[in-house]
């Protein structure tokens, strides 16, 4: 059996109240923000993080996890779940890690693995999908090489620092990753 949200450097778990300021740290760093949503970047409170998180904690169409690292337990980022059609079987995923030393390591690689994993076999889901920015090509080059494939394009869809940016889209059926897993 298969160790459930436990990898060789990180592990998912659940997001702790004692988590809120260092997300909060986060959402106040605006190159991350810029990275990680297509939403405006807006510096954001505790008392707003804490009610964020607790949303998608109490929501039965969404799921967020903590990434930390395996050795020392730390927050490093978060991934999980949002839009969760439970009829349809599809949902979105969504990673961030928000601890700049992190990045480029393979830290999101792992956590993104065990989160498609367990979208899969303990949710039972279809299709995992996800919108990126353009620009983002680190991100692109992560879900490529987890077998996400390009499913389309919302033209110009992004304007940061008054230049235009496509918002791309990728998806990955249930099938498709357990071939690319063997």
């Amino acid at each position: 059996m298969m160790c459930l949200l436990k990898g060789k450097k990180v592990k998912l778990a659940a997001v702790r109240e004692s988590d809120i300021p260092v997300i909060e740290k986060w959402y106040n760093d605006m190159n991350f923000l810029r990275h990680f949503d297509k939403l405006i970047a807006v510096p954001r409170e505790n008392t707003y993080i804490s009610n964020f998180i607790k949303g998608m904690q109490d929501a039965n169409n969404e799921i967020i996890f903590a990434v930390r690292d395996i050795e020392d337990d730390k927050l490093i980022g978060i991934t999980g779940f949002e839009n969760i059609q439970w009829n349809n079987r599809v949902a979105t995923i969504f990673i961030g890690i928000g601890e700049e030393g992190y990045r480029g390591k393979g830290i999101g690689k792992e956590a993104m693995s065990l989160t498609i994993d367990y979208g899969f076999n303990e949710l039972n889901l279809h299709k995992l999908q996800l919108t990126v920015l353009g620009y983002n090509t680190a991100a692109i080059a992560l879900y490529e090489s987890l077998g996400f494939i390009k499913e389309g394009v919302f033209r110009e869809f992004i304007l940061r620092d008054k230049q235009r940016y496509d918002l791309v889209n990728y998806g990955i059926i249930h099938h498709e990753w357990i071939n690319k897993s063997l």
